[in-house]
């Protein structure tokens, strides 16, 4: 058997990759993979095609301009990729503004001299998408005993997440609750993270399950006026977030919605927990469940991966 060389060119594949115990074999990263703190000192395959530093409104623009013009978002070394000589690279197919795209991916493939590696590419929409993902990987990687594997981590995620659901209290009326991906322009969080809010036992707006977070208005928020808002943005950290939640609060609205009088607006790691569609989606639902029933969930994330703004 050839050895096993694992290019992982998104964050929460790289998540997976050492959940089912293959860390060992992962030669290469992307520029975002940083968990868990071991990979960052593993070569890095790709880098952002525009300045990530600044405001939400900037980056975004940016980013903006680079899709109408038709280029990369992010650039694939393949230098660096011929010299790491991958026996698979691991990639998504999901989104091109979170991480390089399939087609960049492929395009950069195309150009290794031969062997050519398995491409593993992964578009999660909703929860049960990560169980099959981490199937899908572990075969991918191990032929033979990739199966077992992979069952055995499935096993061990879905407890966790049964034990937080059973301290979940069966609370009614559900808490309505708003999640923004992003703060300028404002988006809804999509894909999993209603399915997340509706298991901490929260009423979710905006976004619907297994479909693209959407754009958002200041009308949307304000005639929703949820219970709680929730500011998750991607690719920002607990800091990053809380910044981009003082912006949001110099706007006229801010005052008058609900959960700013009750002091119930929160901000959590986006960038490192509900942003990640891999093993940590687990902890994402733990953290919402601290958020929503602080009395009765209690799992150690406060002021670490999430805060009351």
């Amino acid at each position: 058997m050839s050895e096993l060389r694992i290019v992982s060119l998104i964050p929460s594949a790289t998540e997976i990759v050492f959940q089912l115990g293959f860390g060992d074999s992962l030669v290469g990263r992307s520029h975002s993979c940083d968990f868990p703190p071991e990979v960052k000192s593993l070569p890095v395959c790709t880098a952002p095609g525009f300045d990530p530093e600044g405001k939400s409104r900037e980056i975004h623009d940016r980013v903006s301009e680079l899709l109408r013009r038709g280029l990369s978002v992010y650039d694939v070394n393949i230098e660096q990729l011929q010299a790491l000589r991958p026996t698979h690279i691991l990639t998504q197919d999901q989104c091109e503004v979170c991480a390089a795209s399939l087609a960049d991916v492929q395009k950069a493939v195309a150009q290794l001299v031969q062997p050519q590696p398995q491409v593993i590419s992964l578009k999660p929409q909703v929860l049960a998408d990560l169980w099959d993902d981490l199937m899908r990987v572990s075969v991918a990687l191990d032929s033979v005993n990739g199966s077992a594997i992979a069952e055995l981590t499935i096993a061990q995620l879905q407890g966790r997440l049964q034990d937080c659901l059973q301290k979940v209290p069966a609370k009614l009326p559900q808490p309505t609750v708003a999640c923004l991906e992003w703060t300028d322009p404002l988006m809804g969080a999509g894909n999993w993270v209603p399915e997340l809010v509706s298991m901490a036992g929260g009423h979710p707006l905006f976004g619907h399950v297994g479909r693209h977070s959407p754009w958002l208005g200041w009308d949307d928020i304000t005639a929703a006026d949820p219970d709680l808002l929730i500011v998750m943005p991607c690719g920002y950290n607990l800091q990053e977030g809380r910044q981009s939640i003082d912006q949001l609060a110099q706007l006229p609205p801010w005052q008058n919605l609900t959960a700013v009088k009750d002091c119930r607006i929160f901000v959590v790691d986006g960038d490192h927990y509900f942003n990640r569609p891999g093993p940590r989606l687990v902890d994402s639902l733990e953290i919402l469940a601290e958020i929503l029933h602080p009395d009765d969930c209690e799992f150690g994330y406060a002021m670490k991966a999430w805060k009351i703004y």
